[in-house]
């Protein structure tokens, strides 16, 4: 198959990956209700045909926090990405400068701050959660601005993981240890070109950002325990301010889909918000990203940059969520699936994609600026 769209890449990577890995990438939490409505709500979203335009020059840049970017799109911060292709972090942080937009490196990535910063050119972006050892975060704040990070993204929709019931059923972690490891054993050796080539020859697999805080060869299961015992459910505003207070770079809070948390992350001092319902992988049943931008969009639009995160599958998408309020998205699972596929050429391929269904959807509109895009190019 010629991949020719992100359901296409999805398919493959399905097809490559191990079943534990394919199922944390694509799945949700509980029923996966929110997962789904992150997808379906954008297709209910009627764009304006506009004919006999000058559609000749097309520009579809945009600039974020002081930086122009080819495109309004960011690879989100996702966990474990470099088990999909080996040292898969440095490979979609190659890409990403390729083509000119954001790369995020998740804190729970598998290569280091200092591995995609020697390997790349570019400053790149840094995702962090609020860990119970403060001297942790310290730590890990300190190697990012040392790593050349100016934008930092907090994530505060996980205070505590939710259950997802795919990575249970998968062996990533239900079961007892002794079972977690059988089934993703047998599972690698059904894929046997995943397991020479990212379970042999992409070693380590350490999760190098959390390795200082694990015991040596620590593998998934005790980066779960860990995990289980480092987030912190008591963080509040309050705890956050310290965040604000010793990060002179941009602060992004991620997580926010309430118009009420959206006021309280501009009054923080917060440089930009990612409008975000974790990918469906927290609390089903919450709003859809694109459900939830247009009142957050009304509160503090033109303020601070405004991100829509979930469900973004297009380039037509990302025209409905810039008309809608936001200035920029990101694709997660999108770009995993790419990565997972075809390696830094599936990532550059996703990218790609997105960007002539961007220019299509631009031009078929009657509009040639991102800056065009307003709620006029809509039928709501």
């Amino acid at each position: 198959m010629i991949p020719a769209n992100i359901e296409d890449y999805r398919l493959m990577a399905k097809k490559r990956l191990p079943k534990f890995l394919f199922e944390y990438i694509d799945g949700g939490a509980f029923s996966e209700t929110t997962l789904r409505n992150n997808i379906l709500d954008l297709q209910t979203i009627n764009v304006r045909q506009r004919v006999l335009r000058d559609i000749s020059n097309i520009d579809t840049s945009c600039e974020l926090f002081g930086r122009r970017y080819n495109l309004p799109l960011i690879l989100a911060p996702v966990g474990i990405a470099g088990l999909n292709a080996r040292r898969g972090e440095v490979l979609a942080a190659q890409a990403a400068e390729q083509k000119n937009i954001p790369f995020s490196l998740s804190t729970v990535g598998v290569c280091t701050i200092e591995e995609v910063a020697r390997q790349t050119t570019s400053p790149f972006w840094f995702q962090l959660y609020m860990i119970k050892d403060r001297g942790f975060l310290n730590a890990i704040l300190e190697r990012a601005k040392n790593s050349g990070v100016t934008n930092l993204i907090f994530t505060v929709d996980m205070p505590i993981p939710s259950s997802r019931y795919r990575d249970i059923r998968s062996g990533l972690s239900g079961g007892s240890p002794l079972r977690r490891q059988t089934a993703r054993l047998l599972q690698s050796m059904l894929k046997p070109n995943w397991a020479w080539d990212v379970g042999l020859r992409g070693r380590p697999h350490n999760l190098g950002n959390v390795a200082p805080a694990l015991k040596k060869n620590a593998g998934i299961d005790e980066f779960w325990a860990w995990l289980g015992q480092n987030f912190d459910p008591s963080v509040t505003w309050q705890t956050l301010e310290s965040i604000r207070e010793n990060w002179q770079g941009n602060l992004i809070i991620k997580g926010i889909l309430d118009p009420r948390d959206a006021d309280q992350a501009k009054a923080l001092g917060a440089d930009g918000i990612i409008v975000s319902n974790h990918g469906g992988r927290q609390l089903d049943g919450a709003l859809s990203s694109i459900q939830a931008l247009p009142a957050i969009g009304e509160r503090i639009a033109g303020e601070i940059p405004i991100i829509v995160d979930g469900g973004i599958r297009s380039g037509l998408d990302i025209i409905r969520a810039i008309a809608l309020g936001a200035n920029a998205v990101m694709i997660g699972r999108p770009w995993v699936y790419g990565l997972s596929a075809r390696k830094k050429q599936g990532v550059l391929d996703v990218i790609s994609i997105f960007e002539n269904e961007m220019r299509v959807a631009m031009g078929l509109s009657g509009n040639t600026q991102v800056s065009q895009l307003n709620r006029d190019i809509l039928v709501l």
